[in-house]
Parts: C-alpha cells; sequence; structure tokens
C-alpha cells in the first residue's frame, strides 16, 4: 500500500469514527493495526490485505452503525475511493464480516488474513487497554457498573449476545476472558497470555475493594 494510499484510508477512517467515546475511536483501530502486522511479522499473510482490513474493521461495526454491518457500505465506499480491485474488496470484507465476538455463533475466519486481523482486535479488548476500554463502552451505554445480583450469561447465541444489557464486569466472563483461547495464531496466544493473567488479577482486586477486603 502506497503512502497516499494510506494517508487517504486513515483520514477517511478518522472522519467516520470521530467522536467515538465507546472505546472503538481512531486509537483503538491503530493498536489493532499495529498488532495486525506484528503478528503478520511472524505468521505470514498478505500484509497489504491486512493492514486494509486492520484500518476499516470498525467502520460499519453493528454497534455504532446499526445495520451497516450487514454490507460494509463504508469500507466498500474508502476502497473503491482509494483503488482497490473487486477481489480485494472482497476479500476485506469478508474478514470484517466474520471478525466480531458472536457468542457461541462466533466464526473463524477462512483465511490466514481473517484469522490475524481478528487475533488483533481481540489482543485490544484485553488486558490494561482491554480493561479501559470496557469501562468506556459500559459507561457510553449507561451499563451499570457492577453488581453481585447479576449473574454472568454464559453460552449466549448471537441474538442473545447483542441484546444483553448486563454489568461491565459481567462482560469479563461473558467474553473477554475467552478470548486468550480462542486466538488463532500461534503468536496471537503468545502476546494474550500476559493480558489474560491482567484481567484476571484486576478482577480479583475489584471485587475485594468493592466488599472492602482491601
Amino acid at each position: 500500500m502506497d503512502d497516499d494510499t494510506h494517508s487517504r484510508i486513515i483520514l477517511l477512517t478518522e472522519e467516520r469514527l470521530a467522536g467515538d467515546g465507546s472505546g472503538h475511536g481512531m486509537d483503538h483501530t491503530l493498536r489493532v493495526c499495529r498488532n495486525a502486522l506484528t503478528i503478520q511479522a511472524s505468521e505470514g499473510g498478505d500484509a497489504d490485505i491486512i493492514e486494509l482490513a486492520a484500518l476499516l474493521h470498525d467502520v460499519d461495526d453493528r454497534k455504532l452503525f446499526g445495520d451497516d454491518h450487514l454490507t460494509c457500505s463504508y469500507a466498500c465506499q474508502v476502497m473503491k475511493e482509494t483503488g482497490f480491485s473487486q477481489d480485494v474488496r472482497d476479500a476485506v470484507v469478508s474478514i470484517i464480516q466474520d471478525l466480531s465476538f458472536k457468542g457461541t455463533d462466533t466464526k473463524v475466519p477462512d483465511s490466514l488474513e481473517g484469522r490475524i486481523v481478528q487475533d488483533a482486535d481481540r489482543l485490544d479488548a484485553i488486558g490494561a487497554i482491554g480493561i479501559a476500554r470496557a469501562f468506556s463502552y459500559g459507561g457510553s451505554r449507561g451499563r451499570v457498573m457492577y453488581d453481585p445480583a447479576i449473574s454472568p450469561e454464559t453460552n449466549m447465541d448471537e441474538r442473545t449476545y447483542f441484546a444483553n444489557r448486563g454489568t461491565t464486569v459481567n462482560h469479563f466472563h461473558e467474553k473477554l476472558l475467552l478470548l486468550k483461547d480462542m486466538m488463532n495464531t500461534e503468536t496471537g496466544r503468545r502476546m494474550a497470555g500476559s493480558r489474560h493473567q491482567f484481567m484476571l488479577e484486576f478482577l480479583d482486586r475489584f471485587v475485594k475493594e468493592w466488599n472492602g477486603d482491601c
């Protein structure tokens, strides 16, 4: 990908995600892109497709833009405007549509490129950044931070998962703590290990402080 094309995609993505307060802003996109290229350096795959999918992975996200995720209309518009072939656009759309966590209906992308971008996105959902993003998203949606009387829901399918309005702490048990074992690549699994452990330590401390035990 040449510098002019890269800069144009960055600009259009920034415009689309401007003002986001849910943890899905441009900073998240750039971290996912860096994670993806780090994984690609060890695992292989087409770097241009990986970078393109990482940069565009949230521009049609259902949590932000509703039904746009069905056609990836904004991502397609950006790729067409910046001169990518139909084959590349199809490959990127396929990656984006299979990327998200959907409970028991979560898909593993068919391509290596897709599996790498999925790992990269998951890495930014765990660890210290993942903790911050979880509470940022919960706050943006008016969710209760924690309620020990509300138990996490397990084995949710796609419909139930996206309808769920549980607490932010429950979200760790319903998704974030599951991601380490859902990594597709050896590099992704290695990168996820310490982040996963940090979340466990945080949750232990959180509950102790909530209960006045420390």
